[in-house]
């Protein structure tokens, strides 16, 4: 199903969406997408303003071989890497030079993970584009991995989209949007070194599967056009005629 231009109905229309949209990433990713020990929960506040979507892992465990919609290895020479359009590294010393927070951390109960599905509050103004950066790059800097999943057009508070802003305080490596697909998934790694797989995409496009990096270089796929789809279908006519 495409991915339709939200932009063109009131914040109230798009909210209903997102939650339920929310929810059913939620359910997916419990459902069995999530190796043994994690889980996801809406709203878990990890500092800051409270992210959309968190992965948890309630104990240490290993991953192994798995079935489809779930990446896990033994070894990073045999790691399948993400095939998104853009693949961006950090360079660590330049990273290493930015971050000035020193934190302990404990695996018990540590979030590992994080979905971000942008809603147009985020981009209303220059203080929510900002808080929503700052929100992004601190959890990149605390190694808690990111997935963002931007469904609006950039606004002048971000003309290259939220990925560019998010980048600039990682690394100077430059980014354009493509004039064509001004939306933006982005997925953010953290260890062993930052990296950012970027999927831009057109209204009217089919959304990509994403990254959800767990732990190093493994992660899990996130269904994001079987979950679009499923809140779609399940949204009263009367709302969709809006949209459509």
């Amino acid at each position: 199903m495409p991915i339709h231009n939200w932009s063109q109905v009131r914040s109230g229309t798009y909210h209903n969406f997102h939650y339920r949209w929310i929810a059913a990433i939620i359910d997916r990713l419990n459902a069995g997408i999530l190796p043994p020990g994690y889980f996801a929960m809406a709203e878990q506040i990890v500092g800051g303003p409270e992210p959309d979507v968190v992965a948890l892992k309630n104990f240490t465990e290993l991953f192994s071989e798995s079935p489809t919609g779930r990446v896990a290895v033994a070894e990073p020479a045999v790691v399948t890497q993400p095939t998104t359009r853009f693949v961006m590294k950090a360079d660590p010393e330049r990273y290493a030079h930015k971050a000035n927070q020193v934190v302990v951390r404990h695996e018990l109960g540590r979030v590992h993970a994080v979905i971000e599905i942008i809603s147009s509050g985020n981009k209303d103004s220059q203080h929510a584009i900002r808080s929503i950066v700052e929100k992004s790059v601190s959890m990149i800097r605390h190694d808690i991995n990111l997935l963002i999943i931007d469904p609006f057009p950039p606004t002048p508070r971000d003309p290259q989209g939220l990925h560019q802003l998010i980048w600039n305080e990682v690394t100077d490596q430059p980014f354009e949007l493509p004039l064509d697909r001004p939306l933006t998934m982005a997925a953010y790694q953290t260890q062993p070194v930052k990296t950012a797989y970027v999927e831009p995409i057109a209204i009217g496009s089919a959304l990509p599967t994403m990254p959800l990096f767990l732990n190093g270089e493994f992660y899990v796929n996130v269904p994001l056009e079987k979950t679009y789809s499923d809140t779609w279908n399940v949204l009263p006519k009367e709302l969709r005629q809006l949209v459509e």
